[in-house]
């Protein structure tokens, strides 16, 4: 007996809980259901459930188990969302699905694994997506396909999906709008594009070669590089070659003999006016007694009465006593603390 519930056009952002859970057919078609969690819950309450339709909702992911307990369910319609990312076990656990239509939406990545699970799986609907490339196993069986609206790329990415179109007994519909967008924008069909598979082994040969051996020189490189010590010699008997050093040591090297030069010519600019006046300082000669009676004698030489012309011995002697009288207050030199000041008393 089919019960059938109509949802559709309500505006509901979740699934009901008030719905029966004995019905075989539900409609939930132009709302905003998202089909979060709560909503997995509550479709896991309907196991007599076989026609699902959640078409022209809000839902941007497909995640693992997003329909479990649904083991009857042989009809899902999940078109005209947002769906972006379709996890692997996605449709893990409806074993009895026939119809599965993803049309109009954004898929970019998907291959045929993410319906291995589906053993019943005859109708794949997966038109107007933007898939570029999708990758079939040759255990994949399907009797119709719609892949028409994508903007598939005919390069040897695409071979297995060629291959699986002309051997096997799948109906590809609409085939005349499922065209080849690159290269050159070829607008044939995907199932009579030029992919050669001979063309796609010599290509694929020079890149696996180049991915597998470069790792194996790096490898030996780092470990030739790394186990080598100073001792070790090659067969030959000669020495091995030792991994060049760095410029990092160099560059250390270059900063800290900067930082030593800088820090010593600072040093020395505060420290060389200290010792300029210690040496200085040291300079002077210490007078001794007979400098003193010479420097008497010129002066005594200088004031004779026959050096001087018409002046009396009075005058001389207030010259005289002048003369020391400024000597005692300031001699007009600087005095040094190492030069003793000898001092004439008037006899």
């Amino acid at each position: 007996q089919q019960v059938v519930c109509e949802e559709s056009g309500k505006n509901l952002f979740n699934i009901s809980v008030n719905l029966f859970q004995n019905i075989t057919k539900l409609s939930l078609k132009k709302n905003n259901i998202t089909l979060d969690n709560h909503d997995k819950e509550i479709l896991g309450r309907f196991i007599n459930l076989t026609e699902l339709h959640l078409n022209e909702n809000n839902i941007t992911v497909l995640n693992n188990n997003s329909f479990y307990n649904l083991k009857n369910l042989i009809t899902l319609d999940i078109s005209n969302n947002c769906i972006s990312t379709v996890h692997k076990a996605a449709f893990s656990g409806l074993n009895q699905l026939s119809v599965l239509n993803l049309s109009y939406n954004m898929i970019v990545q998907l291959d045929s694994d993410t319906f291995t699970s589906l053993e019943k799986l005859s109708v794949l609907n997966l038109q107007y997506n933007f898939l570029k490339y999708f990758h079939v196993t040759s255990s994949f069986r399907l009797i119709k396909i719609v892949l028409a609206g994508n903007p598939w790329i005919c390069s040897c990415d695409l071979l297995d999906l060629h291959i699986w179109l002309t051997t096997s007994n799948v109906t590809l519909e609409n085939e005349n709008n499922t065209r080849c967008t690159l290269p050159n924008m070829e607008k044939i069909s995907i199932k009579m594009a030029a992919i050669q598979p001979a063309d796609c082994k010599t290509e694929k040969t020079p890149s696996e070669n180049t991915v597998t051996s470069t790792p194996a020189v790096n490898l030996r490189s780092r470990a030739s590089a790394a186990l080598t010590p100073n001792n070790i010699t090659g067969n030959n008997g000669t020495q091995a070659e030792l991994p060049v050093v760095g410029k990092s040591w160099t560059f250390l090297a270059g900063v800290l003999g900067f930082v030593l030069g800088t820090t010593l010519l600072i040093f020395t600019a505060v420290k060389c006016p200290a010792w300029y006046h210690y040496f200085i300082s040291y300079h002077h000669r210490r007078l001794e007694e007979n400098d003193s009676e010479m420097f008497e004698q010129e002066f005594s030489a200088d004031m004779s009465p026959s050096s001087v012309s018409g002046t009396s011995s009075a005058e001389l002697t207030v010259t005289f006593k002048k003369v020391h009288a400024f000597g005692d207050e300031e001699d007009g030199f600087i005095e040094d603390k190492y030069i003793d000041v000898y001092v004439n008393e008037e006899r």
